[in-house]
């Protein structure tokens, strides 16, 4: 099939954090096609959400890269059932981060940005939608939906390298009542979005109390939770 199921579909359900299996095709093609196909030439990136056949269908989600309180580039719009988000590979084709410019970045931001590596692989499933953790460091997760209802602590999971995670819950967010004067709102946030930062976590337990302190973050925009 054109899009092969993600490795955590042949795991167990029950488990909410999944080791990825790296022999799987949909996470071996960036490393082993793409490096061998001779019509790429080093330092291309294929941008597949601007193809011709992506335009016919309708998107699934729009990603936005976020540095500390500054989105840095444009909106990756998604059509494809799932997205590599990496920072630098020779070839490849998702949402390259290394590619988007900014002038004067601070050394925390350049640090951080060096971790992101491989990334996250965002997959779209009936159940929902899933990341895995690509990177050789942790990722932090947190959405309306892994949140505890009626509870006002935000909830940040941690996502160890090889992992993966049901980032939303479709079923879940359709029982939501979602509220706009949450006490940990800051900066921008949607009732459908995810949000992800890279090696760096955020909250009540860790010294990073919001988002927008996180040098290196993504804001997943869902355009149809159903």
């Amino acid at each position: 099939p054109e899009s092969p199921p993600p490795p955590y579909s042949r795991l167990s359900p029950n488990d909410e954090q999944k080791p990825l299996d790296l022999s799987d095709s949909t996470l071996s093609y960036t490393e082993t096609e793409a490096t061998n196909s001779p019509n790429v030439t080093p330092g291309d990136f294929s941008d597949a959400s601007t193809s011709p056949d992506a335009m016919k269908r309708s998107h699934w989600c729009n990603v936005a890269y976020w540095e500390h309180r500054t989105r840095v580039g444009r909106l990756y719009t998604v059509y494809e059932q799932s997205v590599s988000i990496f920072y630098d590979l020779p070839q490849g084709n998702g949402f390259c981060l290394g590619q988007l410019n900014l002038e004067n970045r601070s050394e925390t931001v350049r640090r951080t940005r060096s971790k992101i590596g491989y990334g996250i692989l965002l997959s779209k499933e009936p159940d929902g939608v899933w990341a895995y953790n690509r990177s050789e460091h942790p990722i932090f997760v947190n959405s309306p939906t892994l949140d505890i209802p009626n509870c006002r602590t935000l909830i940040v999971r941690k996502v160890m390298p090889g992992y993966s995670i049901k980032v939303f819950d479709y079923e879940k967010s359709c029982l939501l009542q979602h509220t706009a004067d949450l006490d940990y709102a800051d900066g921008p946030y949607d009732p459908n979005s995810v949000r992800i930062s890279f090696a760096k976590g955020w909250g009540p337990c860790y010294s990073r109390q919001f988002i927008t302190s996180c040098p290196c973050w993504l804001e997943i925009l869902l355009s149809n939770n159903r």
